[in-house]
């Protein structure tokens, strides 16, 4: 697993430590848990042992994931690993259902209200709320992890895709872009457009070969909307086909490949529209930040024979990338939920109200989200139970536990472990 993060007395980041070294510290009780997720502990007395090697925070930006690791670069040590899971089309989603219910009040048959879309200006540089929902993510994660650890540098995924690159591969003034690396670019986009899979047969976990999809015999071209993957089956047995004659007896895969050909990769496209505002946001915290492609972080990833995984990303980002060393690490799965809605009355999916939020979140110091260890000492539910909780003003509250939800625990048997913080963790 990660390594446990060190405060000092004073708050200070120390060198993170294995787990076997904080559990002894936490049973001689010369320190305390600081934070759960990711898991902290803070000295009660000075160290004068105590070690500060400085940190790399490495990012692996995407539209659903991003990879987060801490690397020390002088020994190629990663100490922390993280999977950060965005709403972004969540998001995106609650907006559309909202613009429709407010389409259909406009329909009825109310009084006239003038129109009101163009007394809303937006500012240079504006990104819709689903866009920037996954820059604020990143932000809020570099900074929480800045508290926890000595980080000097950052390095981020600049662009995944190397358009420039995929139309002229001569292209200069990049070093990446030079000898062996210029095909992983290409590579790199169809395997994402094309999940990864032959597109004649849907085979998985092979090796699989770029293929024109009409031939260059034909007049083919070797644009990117011409290309996809194949496994050396169907590259053979397709030769210098048209795809029409090909697949004639499949005539469904036949729209759906060349529908998929013209489709915009749409993950990219999130990716490639908030990549310069998230460097933005990076070189706000005056830490020396390093970019890098795509392609490099697969090159990087290649030649030490490491898994595809998105943390794994993460930690090959960049040219400072060294040897890594990985034993033992497990990710922290990180989802973002959002803190709630300010609705105060909820609707059913035809838009008329069907039931109320009492005003105050907070009840008996807790509010839904907050992560807190029961133990019920009498009763029909005896036990103990730590999961997420769910208040009422009763005082009477439902946890969400391993074992499933436990209805009806009074808040005098409930201890917060963890304040609801727009996150929920697994590992």
């Amino acid at each position: 697993m990660s390594k446990v993060f060190v405060l000092d007395t004073e708050k200070r980041p120390l060198d993170p430590i294995h787990s076997a070294q904080a559990r002894q510290l936490l049973r001689n009780k010369k320190a305390a848990v600081f934070r759960r997720f990711p898991f902290t502990i803070i000295l009660k007395e000075s160290r004068a042992d105590a070690s500060v090697s400085d940190l790399r925070i490495k990012l692996d930006p995407g539209a659903k994931i991003t990879g987060i690791a801490l690397v020390n670069d002088s020994t190629g040590e990663v100490v922390f690993a993280a999977d950060l899971k965005h709403r972004g089309f969540a998001i995106r989603d609650a907006l559309i259902s909202r613009r429709q219910l407010r389409r259909t009040r406009r329909n009825r048959k109310t009084r006239y209200r003038k129109p009101r879309f163009l007394n809303r200006t937006r500012s240079e540089g504006w990104l819709a709320p689903s866009l920037m929902s996954r820059v604020h993510n990143v932000e809020t994660w570099v900074n929480r992890l800045r508290k926890f650890a000595p980080i000097t540098a950052i390095s981020t995924e600049l662009v995944k895709f190397d358009m420039q690159l995929m139309r002229n591969p001569e292209i200069e003034g990049k070093e990446y872009q030079q000898g062996t690396l210029a095909g992983y670019e290409t590579r790199e986009f169809l395997l994402e457009k094309w999940n990864r899979q032959c597109a004649y047969c849907g085979i998985k976990d092979i090796p699989l070969q770029i293929e024109h999809i009409h031939s260059r015999s034909k007049g083919g071209s070797n644009s990117i909307t011409n290309l996809t993957l194949s496994c050396e089956k169907c590259n053979v047995k397709k030769g210098t086909k048209d795809i029409k004659d090909f697949l004639k007896k499949d005539p469904t895969r036949l729209q759906k490949i060349l529908a998929q050909a013209k489709k915009p990769l749409a993950d990219a496209a999130a990716v490639n529209a908030t990549r310069y505002k998230l460097l933005e946001v990076l070189k706000s915290t005056d830490l020396p930040v390093e970019c890098g492609s795509g392609g490099l972080t697969k090159f990087n990833r290649t030649n030490q024979q490491l898994q595809k995984t998105h943390w794994l990303d993460a930690a090959c980002v960049g040219q400072s990338t060294p040897i890594l060393i990985i034993k033992g690490i497990k990710p922290l799965l990180i989802t973002a939920n959002g803190h709630g809605t300010r609705q105060m009355c909820r609707t059913d999916k035809f838009g008329f109200p069907n039931r109320y939020v009492p005003k105050l979140k907070f009840i008996k110091g807790f509010q839904t989200g907050d992560i807190v260890k029961a133990v019920v000492t009498n009763g029909k539910k005896i036990g103990e139970y730590i999961g997420r909780v769910a208040v009422r003003s009763t005082g009477s509250f439902n946890i969400s536990a391993q074992r499933g939800l436990i209805q009806g625990i009074n808040y005098k048997f409930c201890k917060s472990i963890h304040k609801k913080d727009g996150y929920s963790y697994s590992s």
